[in-house]
């Protein structure tokens, strides 16, 4: 299995998922438990053999992507390691977030 490393931003987004789902559902175990799902997922996607996910070139040549329920988790292959580079709502701008996390 890949060594699985979760990069600064996909920390900060899985924070930003808790807080909002605790929020909307009033309950921090509910925002827990929704962001442990995220972060099960995270692991089956490394678990996996072979490249997985869809290319997402138009963001970053090595990125690729893959849905879990109203979120895109994003990744790439760096050698044995599988980085979680973001993990964003379905419904963001992409491309600007990309974009503002490289300039920044």
């Amino acid at each position: 299995m890949r060594r699985l490393v979760y990069l600064a931003a996909a920390r900060g987004d899985l924070l930003d998922i808790l807080v909002s789902v605790t929020e909307i559902s009033g309950s921090v175990a509910t925002g827990r438990r929704y962001v442990d799902g995220i972060r099960a997922q995270c692991r089956k996607l490394a678990a996996l053999p072979g490249l997985i996910g869809r290319p997402r070139p138009e963001l970053r040549p090595d990125i690729r992507s893959a849905a879990h329920r109203s979120y895109v988790i994003y990744f790439r292959y760096v050698g044995e390691t599988f980085e979680l580079v973001s993990i964003l709502h379905a419904r963001r701008d992409v491309t600007s977030v990309f974009r503002s996390r490289e300039g920044g």
